[in-house]
């Protein structure tokens, strides 16, 4: 589901330059992880569940690896999950946070796409994408943490569990009641 909040400009200028593919908001909540849970169980849990994971971020996502090895100079740098995108023809790097985002971030992000596209990428290739998954954002800092990025990153917030349905239902019938007084009231 995409967020209805206007975008900003360095949010939606990202969102320009990888044609909208990528969502604002992922329901992760086939993970059946606990709420509090480390990065690499995060991460173990959605290679567990892969074919469900595909389905939540879209289609025409081919995977490449996990943990994949990206070197610069002589550190050695590992990319949560690295798919490519046969639609926008680009390597994309996701990057698993589970707190919330934090700028620091968009730094780590902008060295795995530099050597994607140095060391990996194909000639016939557009530049690579970054995605920071973080548990939640506040979108005033990730335009700030955006604006000066050469780099297509988007930064998008997953839900590990959705409402309860009983309580959904319920609220979803406390909202049509009282709809219906006020109808009657006027």
């Amino acid at each position: 589901m995409l967020s209805q909040k206007p975008l900003t400009p360095a949010i939606e200028e990202s969102r320009r330059a990888t044609g909208n593919v990528f969502l604002d908001n992922y329901v992760l909540d086939f993970l059946d992880v606990p709420d509090t849970v480390s990065e690499r169980d995060l991460q173990k849990s959605i290679i567990r569940n892969f074919k469900d994971f595909i389905l939540e971020i879209g289609r025409d996502f081919t995977f490449i690896g996990e943990e994949y090895r990206v070197q610069v100079g002589k550190h050695d740098y590992y990319i949560d999950l690295l798919f490519y995108h046969r639609e926008l023809s680009c390597l994309v790097a996701f990057e698993l946070k589970i707190g919330e985002f934090k700028p620091e971030y968009v730094g780590k992000i902008n060295i795995y796409l530099e050597a994607l596209d140095r060391e990996v990428k194909k000639e016939n290739e557009n530049p690579s994408v970054g995605v920071v998954l973080c548990a939640s954002k506040d979108d005033e800092v990730v335009e700030f943490a955006l604006s000066r990025s050469l780099s297509p990153t988007m930064v998008s917030e997953y839900n590990l569990k959705l409402i309860d349905k009983k309580l959904l239902q319920k609220k979803l019938k406390e909202y049509i009641e009282l709809a219906e007084t006020v109808s009657d009231d006027e």
